[in-house]
């Protein structure tokens, strides 16, 4: 496991593409538990460790994911996360290049729980949400397109739904367009960075998640960027 930050209040971990964040109905150990066990270990702390979950990543979509370790700093990330007050970017690897280098999407989401899956439309419908991103051009290969996006809202599978919905599934994602799984069985969508002013300290905190997954497509982009 690779922490990315960690202090007394807050822990940030590079999350690989096979963990889960919390329990779900699989039984997999989640990452919450695996952060918990290595706090546990680290400071020889006698019971319980708190740990609070303060936003989550798709099990196929590894990267920065940020817990909180004291209850003060997990009210008040909830409180910055629903008032909009964390950046998040995302890289995302795509088939197709999109009509615009740069735009920012606006679609209206319907979630579908049955099949664990939203869909994307261009006016408001029966149980829509607003999802907003913005994404920009960074790299090109010979057959693929790196996206940095950027989140403006935070709606079930939005950039995997949003980019679907344009013509640019995200490489790898069988249930969003994509025609092939990659080898891990995740997807090329990596939570790159947040950044934030921290809970306790007020301080700017930018969190970077490196390296995204080892594969050799990841590894080319690196080398150009």
């Amino acid at each position: 496991m690779e922490i990315l930050f960690e202090d007394n209040h807050i822990i940030a971990v590079n999350k690989k593409t096979s963990d889960i964040v919390q329990g779900d109905k699989t039984g997999d150990e989640p990452l919450s538990e695996k952060v918990k066990s290595y706090i546990k270990k680290k400071y020889e702390k006698p019971g319980a460790v708190y740990l609070g979950v303060t936003h989550r990543l798709d099990r196929p979509v590894s990267g920065a994911i940020l817990f909180a370790r004291t209850s003060k700093a997990l009210t008040r990330l909830n409180e910055m996360f629903l008032k909009k007050e964390i950046q998040k970017t995302y890289w995302a690897i795509v088939k197709n290049m999109p009509e615009k280098e740069s735009d920012t999407l606006n679609h209206y989401i319907v979630r579908d729980q049955k099949k664990n899956k939203s869909f994307a439309f261009d006016k408001e419908a029966k149980n829509s949400k607003l999802a907003s991103l913005s994404y920009k051009l960074i790299a090109t290969a010979e057959n693929y397109y790196l996206l940095e996006v950027d989140l403006h809202t935070g709606r079930h599978h939005q950039i995997r739904c949003q980019l679907a919905k344009i013509g640019c599934p995200i490489k790898g994602d069988l249930k969003y367009g994509f025609p092939r799984s990659n080898p891990d069985g995740g997807i090329s969508l990596h939570a790159r960075k947040i950044k934030f002013s921290h809970p306790v300290k007020k301080e700017q905190v930018e969190i970077i998640a490196t390296p995204p997954p080892n594969d050799s497509l990841w590894k080319y982009f690196l080398s150009i960027l």
